[in-house]
């Protein structure tokens, strides 16, 4: 979308449900400037964006502005509105919130990324748009300038896994585990896609590399522990590590990370304790390693203690 051609805010209609409002549509936001938010709940890119969009939210609503996040879920568990609702609640999130289970809003607006930002203004026209992290200021300076104010900043401090990114020092990419587009994948033998198959960890796993143990079955989005003490290994160099995951139709399901072989102690991430326990109880992103010190190379493994658990991409920050 561009400005040059004032292409018109799309048309809302799509949207599955709507939290914290009544179905709205672009006739009935005329006279407000609108943000549009697109979003996935196990997002790490959005969930560190989300505190500037919660703080402009809260700053210039008594201004005239509008903010809209769009859901659309990148993986099928995504779709429960359960989900959504939860990570509503969890995120503090106030403004309204368009269920886009169906892709009708992401097609309407021809997105393509997780998170967007499509800025509207007064008349309904799309003024600016923004994908991914970062340009902060400059996105708030535009909803300054299309609400007619000038003022400093809000301040924005994010916080656990809402904290930004160690830039200097990620050198691990984001990283699928399905067979759709899974890569780096060091188990030997390699993977044998939807067959329910017993792994094993390298003796050595290179930088970047991931690898399963015990009996798992590997599908095009996710990868499926079958039996109880099956593990995943990856050796990554980062601040944060992080894994999408879900217990399926199953009870909570605790796991234990371990971070070169020993509990994790002060490393841990929010979601374990020093002790390398956690419990997976729903559908989200869980963050298992904040390193404190220097960052540095190493290898994390994670073993489930039930079966059940899906897991979906690793992510670092």
């Amino acid at each position: 979308m561009s400005s040059a051609v004032r292409v018109h805010m799309p048309q809302l209609g799509a949207a599955t449900e709507w939290l914290n409002s009544e179905p709205l549509d672009p006739a009935g936001l005329r006279g407000s400037v609108v943000l549009v938010n697109f979003w996935t709940l196990t997002c790490i890119n959005w969930l560190r964006q989300e505190p500037y969009v919660r703080a402009w939210s809260q700053a210039y609503r008594d201004d005239g502005l509008v903010v809209i996040g769009a859901h659309t879920p990148e993986f099928s568990f995504e779709h429960d509105i359960a989900l959504v609702r939860r990570a509503t609640k969890e995120r503090e999130i106030d403004y309204p919130v368009a269920v886009d289970n169906d892709y009708g809003i992401w097609s309407a607006f021809d997105n393509h990324y997780w998170p967007a930002l499509y800025f509207v203004d007064r008349e309904g026209i799309v003024r600016d748009q923004h994908f991914g992290e970062g340009r902060y200021e400059e996105s708030e300076r535009v909803i300054q300038d299309l609400l007619g104010v000038e003022r400093e900043l809000v301040p924005v401090v994010g916080l656990g896994v809402e904290a930004e990114a160690d830039w200097d020092n990620l050198r691990t990419p984001e990283t699928y585990l399905g067979y759709g587009r899974g890569e780096r994948f060091a188990s030997p033998d390699g993977a044998e896609p939807n067959q329910v198959r017993g792994y094993e960890l390298p003796e050595r796993l290179c930088s970047n590399h991931w690898a399963l143990a015990g009996a798992w079955t590997i599908g095009r989005e996710n990868v499926v522990l079958e039996e109880a003490g099956g593990s995943i290994a990856f050796r990554f160099d980062a601040r944060d590590a992080h894994l999408v995951l879900s217990p399926g139709a199953h009870e909570p399901i605790p796991f234990r990370v371990l971070v070169d072989g020993e509990p994790p102690g002060p490393s841990h991430g929010v979601d374990v304790d020093d002790t390398g326990n956690g419990m997976l109880q729903h559908g989200r992103m869980y963050q298992l390693v904040r390193e404190h010190d220097a960052v540095r190379e190493r290898t994390l493994e994670t073993t489930f203690l039930e079966p059940g658990a899906e897991a979906y991409s690793f992510t670092f920050g």
